[in-house]
């Protein structure tokens, strides 16, 4: 087995790259209101990690149990985690946003949020943006949230480019087509990066701005026929970008 379909199973089926990936970004913001604490960093991927198996595994009757069991002991540890290393308002802040993921894509509701047309793209915006701007924060932050919100709501418009086909509720792609829903993903970046610059300190600034301008490319280059990869790794990969950005010029800097 290739290099490339171990990284794939492993790493990127296995749901670990995206819970890296909304990992780093919520410590570039850490970094940047300079509240940084490795527990802190760990509660966010286990929160990430369990969440999106849960997703992907609910209508798996094989491996659904094994994946509930292994949730039960992340929320055991999570909890651990937060008590242990905050207080109760933390814990408080950590229920609510595992019950929006919860509302948002579960078989035991009648209903749920993805179901609901077009609202997907803002409401997985809406819980990476509270992880950054209300989880990790002693207080809730509207300038990280908006950042945060609009950026991550832009990534999952490519997304909906390449379920077009699959989907069984209206999107953007499906509702106004491929090309004007780049537009619109162009827009909600543009404005991220813009707020990124007059609110964040300069250094973190310019970073998500260069953030930016790559996903303004992978957003123009995003066609239903692209390669899961592209999706999955390239544009997950923007989302860690910021971080990785600012890793490099201390490297550099050493």
């Amino acid at each position: 087995m290739s290099i490339l379909n171990l990284a794939k199973k492993y790493l990127i089926e296995s749901q670990v790259y995206v819970s890296l990936m909304g990992t780093f970004l919520a410590g570039f913001f850490m970094l940047e209101q300079k509240i940084f604490r490795w527990p802190t960093l760990l509660l966010i991927f286990i929160t990430y990690f369990s969440g999106y198996l849960y997703t992907k595994y609910q209508y798996d009757k094989k491996r659904f149990f094994k994946i509930l069991i292994f949730n039960c002991i992340c929320g055991i540890i999570s909890v651990i985690l937060i008590l242990k290393n905050h207080n109760e308002y933390r814990l408080l802040k950590w229920a609510v946003i595992v019950v929006l993921g919860l509302l948002y894509n579960s078989f035991f509701l009648e209903k749920f949020i993805r179901k609901i047309p077009l609202l997907k793209v803002f409401y997985v915006g809406l819980t990476w943006a509270l992880i950054n701007s209300w989880l990790i924060l002693p207080e809730f932050n509207s300038q990280i949230f908006l950042i945060s919100w609009l950026f991550i709501s832009a990534l999952v418009l490519p997304f909906d480019i390449r379920d077009m086909n699959s989907d069984d509720v209206v999107t953007f792609p499906i509702l106004i087509g491929v090309q004007k829903t780049k537009f619109l993903a162009y827009l909600l970046v543009f404005i991220s990066g813009l707020l990124s610059i007059f609110y964040l300190d300069l250094e973190f600034g310019i970073y998500f701005f260069l953030t930016i301008i790559v996903t303004f490319i992978l957003i123009y280059f995003s066609e239903n026929s692209n390669q899961e990869s592209y999706f999955s790794f390239w544009v997950e990969s923007c989302s860690g970008l910021p971080l990785l950005c600012l890793f490099l010029h201390w490297l550099v800097n050493c």
